[in-house]
């Protein structure tokens, strides 16, 4: 219970956002809970699936791509309302990852180092793939999508006011973030830990180690696609930046520092690197790359449980048991 409340203590602060600032910071905080969103999809697959996934952004950039299209009218009538690009943004992305994740993890498959540099491979294939994609826009990526539009029966109720857009991201991250502690907390999250501890003993008792595997990896997928999906709605535009390499490493810098193994420090985790960047680069001009990265360093040694989830950890502690359990 400890944790839960933790969580909501978080996303009731974030959601205090526009009453303590203005529509500009308001704006940010949007975005930053949609990278805070990615980064739990990749927490999910990493620090709970112990799959080291170095091309989380490529489900992100996939599901950024197929909302913008989709919404731009590039596909079917049926298909470019918001409802309806939404579920095929998650839906694309999770069926990419079940493909990709039945070559890598069937057999002996995949794992560590291997397998980080392959996912990499992959994202750095798809970012090329959109770059030279006329129909995609190429390099310029596409323009001009429209906001999301909540509206029914031909009625519109499309979202563009700051506030709106921090609100409704904050409660796809709620629902996201509780559904998977949820799920996390059920047998399924026992046979998930149990095969990324010991895969071989798992799979001595009977258990089918690839589908544990395929079923975490599809669902951190669509998570990261709906991530997108939001991001290319409230920015209006999807560039190949969002599929490749900058954004790949920049998550997982975020899920370490947050803290890996749990979901809400590397929500957390995502928001405070954001905001740091943002800090450093303001007082710091073109050192405060180096200032993060100092930052950063000293939480791997220090804090290995990660920066945010370290104190999380301890707080929950506490509040077990001060309430007696």
């Amino acid at each position: 219970m400890a944790p839960r409340l933790l969580a909501l203590a978080v996303f009731a602060a974030v959601g205090l956002v526009p009453i303590a600032g203005d529509a500009y910071l308001t704006g940010q905080f949007a975005r930053y809970v949609v990278y805070g969103l990615l980064a739990v999809s990749l927490s999910l697959v990493w620090g709970r699936g112990g799959i080291l996934c170095f091309g989380q952004a490529m489900f992100f950039g996939i599901g950024g791509y197929v909302m913008a299209a989709l919404t731009k009218g590039m596909g079917p009538g049926w298909l470019s309302s918001t409802y309806a690009a939404l579920t095929f943004a998650i839906a694309a992305p999770a069926a990419f990852a079940a493909l990709l994740g039945f070559f890598l993890f069937r057999g002996r498959g995949l794992a560590g180092a291997y397998l980080a540099i392959v996912t990499l491979a992959i994202a750095l294939v798809l970012e090329r793939l959109m770059s030279n994609w006329y129909g995609m826009g190429v390099y310029n990526g596409l323009l001009d999508i429209p906001p999301l539009d909540f509206g029914l029966f031909g009625a519109h109720l499309e979202i563009w006011d700051e506030t709106a857009q921090l609100y409704i991201a904050l409660g796809f991250a709620a629902a996201v973030y509780f559904g998977l502690d949820r799920l996390m907390g059920a047998p399924f999250g026992v046979l998930v830990t149990a095969v990324r501890t010991n895969p071989r003993r798992a799979e001595f008792f009977g258990y089918d180690v690839l589908w544990v595997k395929l079923a975490v990896f599809v669902i951190g997928a669509g998570v990261a696609g709906l991530a997108g999906a939001l991001f290319v709605s409230y920015d209006g535009f999807a560039s190949p930046t969002l599929i490749g390499f900058g954004l790949s490493t920049e998550v997982l810098i975020w899920v370490a520092l947050g803290g890996k193994e749990m979901l809400l420090a590397a929500f957390v985790g995502a928001i405070v690197v954001r905001l740091m960047e943002s800090y450093f680069s303001e007082f710091l001009g073109g050192y405060w790359i180096l200032a993060l990265g100092l930052v950063f360093m000293a939480s791997v040694v220090l804090l290995p449980r990660g920066l945010i989830a370290t104190p999380i950890a301890a707080l929950a502690a506490r509040l077990r048991r001060a309430g007696g359990g």
